[in-house]
This record gives C-alpha cells, structure tokens and sequence, in this order.
C-alpha cells in the first residue's frame, strides 16, 4: 500500500492582539501546555514553544493532512476561549501570524532561539523582531497590514 510521508517544520509567530502584553510569567508554563495540547489534538508535534507577554513563538510539526493556515487558525481559536478563562476575557491574538519553514539542519538553532527569548527580548522588541523574519525570509508586506 502507498504511502504519503511528510516532516516539515515550522516556526509560527503572531502577538495578542495590538501586542498588549497579557501572559505572566507566572500563567505561562499553563498556557504553553494547554497550545501545546491543542496542536498536539490536530496532529502537530511541538518541538519547542515559548510565550512572551504579548507574543509567541511555536517551533512545531506541520500535520500532513491540513494547510498552515488552518491548523494557525484552529490553534488561535482554541487557545483563545481558553486564554479568556485562564488569562483575562478580553484575551485575542492578533488577527495575521508568520510562518516560516525551518529545515531540519536549523532545527537546534531555532530551538535555542526560542529557548532564549527573555535575554532576547531585553535587546530588541517583538516589532523589530519580527520585521527581521520578514526581511530574512524575504517577504514583502505592507507595514499597515502587519500589525493589528
């Protein structure tokens, strides 16, 4: 019987929404297990994870059976309504997200970029961050429509 195999890797970044800085340090241990959980329930394996206050970053499996903007958006959805119990009830995440494929030779490399997003975060901010994905990963976009 034929089979259809796939690994790829992504790493996937978005903010709350308006990157108002709404996950403590002290909720955030619950809140990565909680979307590590729910992207584990639609086929994803997470290779690492870490939450900033007003942002995240989820290095992560991509499930051969769904597209990257659906298991986004069902991740989103899900962690929100939960976030709204656990965080505050007026927690969003933004509307966009960027995702960027990692191989599997980088895979120790992003890993410990995300592992260090504290000392990271004392350097530079999510904005500026996140403008060098773009530009490193050579997307254009429209600054208007990148932050909501």
């Amino acid at each position: 019987m034929p089979q259809s195999l796939a690994k790829v890797y992504l790493h996937i970044v978005f903010s709350t929404k308006n990157r108002i800085p709404m996950i403590s340090e002290e909720i955030r241990p619950n809140a990565q297990a909680y979307f590590v959980k729910v992207g584990s329930n639609l086929g994803s394996f997470t290779e690492e994870i870490f939450m900033m206050p007003d942002h995240i970053h989820w290095l992560c499996t991509l499930p051969r059976t769904i597209p990257i903007a659906d298991l986004v958006k069902n991740v989103k959805i899900s962690s929100s309504i939960k976030y709204k119990e656990l965080i505050h009830q007026n927690f969003e995440w933004q509307k966009g997200y960027g995702a960027f494929s990692v191989s599997q030779s980088k895979l120790e490399t992003v890993k410990k970029y995300i592992q260090t997003q504290q000392t990271h975060h004392q350097k530079i901010n999510f904005q500026s961050e996140y403008r060098r994905f773009l530009e490193e990963y050579q997307i254009d976009y429209d600054e208007k429509y990148v932050w909501d």
